[in-house]
């Protein structure tokens, strides 16, 4: 929301985008253990990601790494959802997986965006 002249507008979508983070996990750990997770407990992390303002969300695995890219409001967004999230650490030990590298990113604007 932007506020001009005391009256809330709604930000443009380009500058939701523009203002975002993305924020990436990245594991060792089986993907196939990933895809097996029962669909309840998805929908749980799912339902609790949307509480917390997640923007968008998708799984990615190689043979032996599990990676995960989601666009948040703002890094305290994913922390509050993260820290409220024992699922989510469930899932990725069933999956074998280690200490998970998580990285905040911040869009350049470098005027060269596309989609």
């Amino acid at each position: 929301v932007v506020m001009s002249r005391g009256v809330e507008k709604p930000r443009p979508e380009h500058e939701e985008a523009a203002l975002s983070v993305l924020v990436t996990l990245r594991v060792s750990g089986d993907p196939k253990a990933v895809e097996a997770t029962d669909p309840d407990v998805l929908k749980t992390i799912v339902d609790r990601a949307k509480e917390h303002g997640v923007i968008s969300h998708h799984f990615y695995g190689s043979e032996d790494e599990i990676f995960v890219v989601d666009d948040w409001p703002a890094e305290q967004s994913f922390q509050k959802f993260f820290e409220s999230s024992p699922e989510v650490g469930e899932m990725m030990q069933r999956a074998g997986a280690g200490e998970p590298a998580v990285s905040f990113w911040h869009h350049l604007d470098v005027h060269d965006d596309v989609g």
